[in-house]
C-alpha cells in the first residue's frame, strides 16, 4: 500500500467523484482508477460505491477515509516536528470556533494571531460544537474552541469558561423582567437543534430534572436556520449569548436569563491521539492569552472565567 493511493482516495471520497478529485490531485482519471483498483485489490474489499451521479465510499471506505485521513495528517507535521526551534512558529493550523460564538471573536483573534505569529498560517471553519469536536477527533482540525457539556476521552480539552445559557427571542417575553423560570419557559414555543446536539441534550436534561416538558415546534441544522425561525417567530431558542448585537442591532430583544441556570463550558480541544505542531502549540498558548482578555469585555455576558493556565 503506498501513501500516494491513500491521498488520493480520501481526495475521491471528498470529492464525490472521480473527474473532480482528478482535477485536485493533477492525475489523469484513468490513472486515478487504476491507482484505486490496486488499493481495493491489495485490501481485498470494494471501497467506493459508483453511479451515475459520482462516487461514495461504501462501509469499509468510510473506515478507511477516517483511519486514513489521521495517517495522513501525521505523516504531513512530520516536518514540522523535526524542524529546528526557530522555525516552529512557521506552517498551517486548522482552527475550528464554535458559530455561536464565532460573530464576537474571530476579528480580534485574527487580528491578534497575526500580530504575534505572522508566518502561521490560520485556516478557519465555523459549525456546531459537535460537528467541530469530530473534526477534532478525525484530525481535520488541529484545534478548536466549542462549548461542551461532554466530550469524548480522545479529545483533549483546555476550559476556558463557564457560559450560562440565555433566552433569544425576536419580541419581548415578560415585560420587566430580566430572568425566566423554566416553568415560565415550558409555556414557549421553542426552536431547537436536534437531539444529539450538546445544547439540545442539555436543556432536555434539565427539564427532565426539573419534572417539566417543553414545547419545541422546530427544530434546526444549523444556527442560520434556527436564528431565522426565532427572528420570523416561529418560537424563541436558548444559546450561550448575552448579547445579540453581532447578530444584527435590531435582530432580537435583549436575551433573558434562565433561573435555575443552565451552563455550558467553552473549551479549546485538540486531540488526544496526535501531537499539535510547534505552530499549533503557539496558536493554542495564543487562544489562550486573547480569549482571557476578551472574556473580560462587557459585552460577554454570563461568563466565570475557570482556566487556570491565563
Amino acid at each position: 500500500m503506498q501513501f500516494r493511493q491513500l491521498r488520493y482516495f480520501v481526495k475521491i471520497v471528498e470529492a464525490g467523484s472521480f473527474s473532480k478529485a482528478a482535477l485536485v490531485v493533477h492525475v489523469a482519471q484513468p490513472a486515478l482508477s487504476q491507482q484505486i483498483a490496486e488499493l481495493e485489490q491489495r485490501l481485498g474489499v470494494s471501497l467506493l460505491q459508483r453511479s451515475a451521479r459520482g462516487v461514495r465510499p461504501t462501509a469499509a471506505g468510510t473506515a478507511l477515509y477516517k483511519e486514513a485521513t489521521g495517517l495522513l495528517h501525521q505523516l504531513d507535521q512530520l516536518p514540522l516536528v523535526i524542524r529546528s526551534p526557530e522555525d516552529e512558529m512557521k506552517g498551517l493550523v486548522n482552527l475550528g470556533i464554535a458559530i455561536s460564538l464565532a460573530p464576537k471573536i474571530i476579528g480580534g483573534l485574527l487580528e491578534e494571531c497575526r500580530s504575534a505569529l505572522p508566518k502561521v498560517n490560520v485556516r478557519l471553519s465555523d459549525g456546531d460544537s459537535l460537528s467541530l469536536a469530530n473534526r477534532i477527533t478525525s484530525t481535520t482540525l488541529d484545534l478548536a474552541i466549542i462549548y461542551e457539556d461532554a466530550l469524548a476521552a480522545q479529545v483533549i480539552r483546555t476550559p476556558l469558561f463557564r457560559q450560562r445559557l440565555y433566552v433569544i427571542s425576536a419580541t419581548p417575553l415578560i415585560e420587566g423582567k430580566e430572568t425566566i423560570t423554566l416553568r415560565e419557559l415550558a409555556d414557549l414555543p421553542l426552536v431547537l437543534p436536534a437531539p444529539g446536539n450538546g445544547r439540545r441534550d442539555l436543556i432536555d436534561r434539565t427539564f427532565a430534572n426539573a419534572k417539566l416538558s417543553h414545547r419545541v415546534v422546530q427544530e434546526a441544522d444549523a444556527l442560520s436556520s434556527e436564528m431565522w425561525a426565532v427572528r420570523n417567530e416561529v418560537g424563541c431558542t436558548i444559546l450561550p449569548v448575552g448579547d445579540m448585537s453581532h447578530f444584527g442591532p435590531h435582530a432580537f430583544v435583549k436575551p433573558v436569563l434562565i433561573e435555575p441556570s443552565m451552563h455550558l463550558t467553552c473549551s479549546i480541544v485538540r486531540s488526544g491521539n496526535l501531537p499539535l505542531s510547534g505552530a499549533a502549540e503557539a496558536l493554542h498558548d495564543c487562544l489562550l492569552k486573547f480569549m482571557a482578555h476578551r472574556s473580560r469585555q462587557p459585552d460577554m455576558r454570563g461568563l466565570e472565567w475557570i482556566s487556570t493556565r491565563a
